[in-house]
């Protein structure tokens, strides 16, 4: 595949790793674009941290319901026997281990799999940790969905967060739209790459890669 991946590239990538019938949570920002990739037979079932178990595809035009939206408050679909619950209810299914994968946005991943995804630490940003922490820690895997540098060009694949911690130790695999990495107890370990090579982004990151 060449790249840069743009955002729904990403999407379908990461779609193509869930595996049959796994629970999974999508977070705000790019991996809601995941629901809209996933084959009608996978059997996921996806969990919105404001109450619904089995949430289908973004919904458009005249089936958009103002009741029924994901935690991005995007308006989405529901699937067959889908269920609503209390909000309580829904983090502790995300508290207690329930959920096989949760995919999260991400500002920085550092290469010990610490994730900075909820404030900048910029005096003029808007903290927006929602169920982040939840998540980080009580999913079974944890998926991170971000381009590979900021605007400004700096990687955001990192040898260690300079950003506000969300979780320790807490990312599985990280997909960008210049490769997807795994992170594993023997550093950081590159899966796919996209319109570039191992050794060009070894000289443009600060992480050991192989």
């Amino acid at each position: 595949m060449s790249g840069p991946l743009d955002k729904q590239e990403m999407a379908a990538l990461v779609a193509r790793d869930i595996p049959h019938g796994a629970f999974v949570n999508l977070g705000i920002g790019l991996p809601t674009l995941v629901a809209d990739h996933l084959p009608a037979d996978s059997g996921v079932v996806l969990h919105t941290e404001n109450g619904m178990l089995n949430m289908g595809p973004a919904a458009h035009g005249e089936d958009i319901d103002p009741d029924l939206t994901n935690a991005g408050k995007a308006p989405v679909t529901e699937l067959p026997g889908a269920s609503y619950f209390h909000h309580a209810d829904s983090f502790a299914m995300m508290r207690g281990g329930h959920l096989d994968i949760c995919v999260l946005g991400g500002f920085q991943v550092s290469a010990s799999g610490d994730l900075a995804n909820w404030h900048t630490g910029e005096p003029d940003a808007i903290p927006a940790v929602g169920g982040a922490m939840d998540l980080a820690i009580g999913a079974r895997t944890v998926f991170v969905m971000m381009s590979l540098f900021t605007k400004s060009g700096e990687p955001k694949l990192v040898p260690r967060c300079t950003y506000p911690l969300t979780g320790l130790g807490c990312v599985d695999r990280v997909y960008t739209d210049r490769a997807v990495f795994d992170v594993t107890p023997r550093g950081v370990v590159v899966r796919e790459v996209f319109g570039t090579t191992v050794e060009e982004l070894a000289d443009l990151l600060e992480v050991p890669i192989r």
